[in-house]
């Protein structure tokens, strides 16, 4: 017979989830982009399978290179229930701070999402505000649940796709680089250059 994958703790800890909460619809909910200097935040929401074979490779995108998240985005973009992105931009991120307006990029994604989830699973320490269903915040969630997981790895490729764009648009800062993060080179440019339209001034 052929040999079966053992599924991963992280898809473990989401199928003990949906038993102890009644839930069928698990949504993950993760932020990438909450530190840089320039560019937007951008979130992720995630309704995974019950039995989400293929996905016992999804980890939280922070420990996996960009080649291999490039191929796991793949595999749960064509695997997901549904998939949502949203995000909030520079100026919103200057209006309403940062914390909000990633709770705005959530909100965002999970209107993306085209689906509704029974239960909410968000990365951090806070939950989100204005939802109305059930829903808990879960510190280190994207290496602790695989839905979380998933919408990380999702919302870290948009993003990261999103600053080269901005590169191309905006040359000389090395956003395909350093995606908007506060590097050396980067302030190097800041210094050359002067802030772009998508830096956010209250980060400089």
């Amino acid at each position: 017979m052929p040999r079966v994958a053992a599924p991963s703790k992280l898809a473990a800890y989401d199928e003990a989830l949906r038993l102890s909460r009644g839930a069928s619809s698990l949504a993950g909910v993760d932020e990438v982009g909450r530190g840089p200097l320039a560019g937007p935040v951008v979130a992720a929401a995630v309704i995974l399978p019950p039995d989400p074979a293929g996905l016992s490779g999804v980890r939280d995108s922070k420990t996996l290179s960009p080649a291999r998240r490039d191929a796991l985005y793949r595999l749960i973009r064509a695997r997901a229930v549904a998939v949502g992105v949203g995000s909030a931009s520079p100026a919103e991120i200057t209006e309403r701070n940062i914390l909000q307006a990633t709770f705005l990029a959530m909100r965002r994604a999970l209107e993306d999402l085209g689906a509704r989830a029974d239960y909410l699973v968000v990365d951090g320490d806070k939950k989100l505000p204005g939802w109305e269903g059930p829903q808990e915040a879960l510190v280190r969630g994207d290496g602790t649940s695989l839905c979380v997981a998933a919408a990380s790895v999702v919302a870290k490729v948009v993003r990261d796709r999103w600053m080269g764009r901005l590169d191309f648009r905006h040359p000389g800062y090395g956003f395909s680089k350093h995606k908007g993060y506060g590097t050396a080179e980067h302030y190097a440019a800041l210094d050359r250059l002067g802030p772009s339209p998508v830096h956010r001034p209250t980060f400089l």
